[in-house]
C-alpha cells in the first residue's frame, strides 16, 4: 500500500469521526422523525375454554395458537443531551396495525384478524465518543407502557369453524409496563441534520380475552401472547 493512499484512508476515517462542533452536547435537543419496524418474536400459547354461561371450565385447546405479525408505523423522538455524554429520550409514534394469523390447528384460516399496539417509551442512553464526534453510537434502557386498541376477529371462516353457525367474537387485550433495551448510532451530516438508527428490545407479553356470544350462549377463553418484539427504528433527526 503506498505512502500516498494510506494518508488518503487516515483523512477519510477522520473526516468520518471528527466535525459537527458541538453537535451532540449538554443542553442540545433532537427531534428525529423515522420509519419503526416492530417485529414480534414470540407466539401464543393455546386457546384456554375458560367459561360457558359463566359455569368456569379452565380447559386448554390442545394444537390451537396464534402468531402477532409484523407492522410497520411513523415513529417520533425527543432527545435531551443532560451532559455530552447522558441523555433522556421520549419514543413514540403512529399504533401499527398488527395482523394475527393461525397456527397449529388454525393455521388453515389463515388471518384471524387484528390490533393496534401503542407502546411510548422513556429511556436514558450513554452516547460514547465526545461531543464533536461525528458518529456516535450509544446503549439505552429504559420503560414502555403497552396498550392495544381495535382488537377484532375478522375472519368469518374461523369463527364458524370453532364456535358454529351464527357465533361472534369480541376482543381484548391486556396492557402492561415493560423495560426496553436499546442500541444504536446517530450521524452528524451537518452541526444540525442527523440520520440514526437504533433497534429495541421489548420483553412484552400480554393476555387475550375473546367472548364469543352463539345465540343465548356466552363462551369466555383466553390465551397468553408472548410478543417480544424487536423495533427498529431509521430516521432523520434536527438539533435545536
Amino acid at each position: 500500500m503506498s505512502f500516498q493512499y494510506k494518508k488518503v484512508l487516515i483523512a477519510g476515517a477522520a473526516m468520518l469521526l471528527a466535525g459537527a462542533a458541538q453537535a451532540q452536547s449538554a443542553g442540545s435537543n433532537i427531534v428525529s422523525l423515522g420509519w419503526f419496524r416492530v417485529m414480534p418474536t414470540g407466539s401464543a400459547d393455546p386457546l384456554t375454554l375458560d367459561s360457558v354461561n359463566g359455569v368456569p371450565f379452565g380447559q386448554p385447546q390442545p394444537g390451537t395458537g396464534a402468531k402477532v405479525e409484523s407492522a410497520d408505523t411513523l415513529g417520533l423522538a425527543f432527545t435531551h443531551f443532560f451532559t455530552d455524554n447522558i441523555a433522556g429520550e421520549i419514543v413514540a409514534g403512529i399504533p401499527p396495525k398488527h395482523d394475527i394469523t393461525g397456527q397449529g390447528s388454525f393455521a388453515q384460516y389463515g388471518k384471524l384478524g387484528s390490533v393496534r399496539q401503542w407502546s411510548p417509551a422513556v429511556l436514558v442512553q450513554y452516547h460514547f465518543f465526545d461531543a464533536t464526534t461525528k458518529l456516535r453510537p450509544y446503549v439505552g434502557i429504559g420503560v414502555n407502557y403497552t396498550w392495544f386498541t381495535a382488537a377484532q376477529v375478522t375472519n368469518q371462516s374461523f369463527v364458524t369453524g370453532t364456535y358454529g353457525p351464527g357465533a361472534s367474537i369480541s376482543a381484548s387485550a391486556k396492557s402492561s409496563w415493560n423495560p426496553v433495551f436499546n442500541i444504536g448510532a446517530n450521524y452528524a451530516i451537518t452541526d444540525k441534520w442527523f440520520v440514526g438508527l437504533s433497534v429495541s428490545y421489548l420483553p412484552l407479553s400480554t393476555t387475550a380475552t375473546f367472548t364469543t356470544q352463539r345465540g343465548p350462549v356466552t363462551i369466555v377463553s383466553h390465551t397468553k401472547i408472548k410478543l417480544d418484539p424487536v423495533v427498529t427504528y431509521l430516521n432523520v433527526g434536527y438539533r435545536f
